[in-house]
């Protein structure tokens, strides 16, 4: 089984029991924080496909700390992963150079291939013996007023026209524009900013920025794609100001469309996941940009 397959197949397992895995639906009690990126033993916290397929088998296990490491990690370290544990897979990109044309002329031309390569990695709660700062028990988590503070920067920051009104909240490409219902219309601060971050993820994706066009590679049901890799951006963002993700009811209808997508294209998942962590990232430059200023 490919790294594509393994990674999907456990993501389509989820989505099948209408579980949305980049949703977390626990509470971490660690020090890294109640909403957390999965980290590596470095504290380095991981990107893209990798995010999903850890926040993914915590889920199914229960785990609460976000921290993740190989076999051979826990043993530099003076510690063991204990007896009969099972590891997640996580994939990082590779390439080669191969070579076309004939020979016999001497007329060849190079060319990288670019492939997955995949390796295990285990949770701290699947390990004996690290040090005590891997189990350190969670610090208070930032007051309302704080985290509100927090998203209302982020979102200044990108230079995003958003406008205030109505009961729907949506990106308007024409206008290029986000349109989000009143702040007291949510029922509470983390609610608002999941569903801003949502939609700045889309409003990247404008021909002037991003111009992220995924008909070619999703055809009919580039839309689908699009939602889903805006509801990614959401999580990988969420995860980076420290706000809980909630499901939205509206994008119930898109279960399905997801589910029929990943299916039938085992790599479909990682384009999106790949889209998103651009789209965030893009979001993090211009706020590193305003920082700066």
């Amino acid at each position: 089984m490919t790294p594509y397959e393994r990674i999907t197949n456990r993501i389509v397992a989820a989505l099948e029991q209408g579980v949305r895995p980049w949703v977390q639906p626990w509470t971490a009690a660690h020090a890294a924080g109640p909403v957390s990126r999965p980290l590596r033993h470095n504290g380095v916290p991981y990107a893209g496909i990798n995010v999903i397929a850890l926040w993914c088998a915590a889920a199914e296990r229960g785990y609460a700390a976000p921290i993740w490491m190989t076999f051979r990690q826990a043993i530099e370290l003076g510690a063991h992963v204990r007896k009969g544990e099972t590891g997640s897979p996580v994939v990082y990109a590779s390439s080669f150079t191969a070579e076309d044309g004939d020979e016999s002329d001497g007329e060849t031309a190079e060319r990288q291939v670019r492939y997955l390569k995949s390796y295990t990695v285990f949770n701290v709660e699947q390990i004996d013996g690290l040090p005590a700062h891997f189990a350190a028990q969670s610090t208070p988590t930032p007051n309302p007023e704080s985290r509100i503070a927090a998203g209302e920067r982020f979102a200044a920051a990108t230079g995003a026209v958003i406008r205030h009104g109505g009961d729907r909240a949506y990106y308007a490409p024409h206008a290029d524009a986000v349109q989000m219902p009143p702040f007291e219309a949510f029922r509470d601060a983390s609610s608002y900013y999941a569903t801003l971050l949502h939609e700045l993820t889309h409003w990247t994706g404008h021909a002037s920025r991003m111009a992220r066009n995924l008909r070619n590679r999703f055809g009919d049901d580039a839309y689908a794609a699009e939602e889903l890799i805006a509801e990614l951006g959401a999580a990988f963002l969420c995860a980076d100001l420290g706000n809980a993700l909630e499901p939205r009811d509206d994008h119930a209808s898109y279960l399905a469309v997801w589910l029929k997508v990943l299916r039938a294209d085992s790599r479909a998942i990682f384009t999106a996941a790949a889209q998103a962590q651009r789209a965030a990232d893009h979001l993090h430059a211009l706020n590193s940009v305003e920082a700066a200023a």
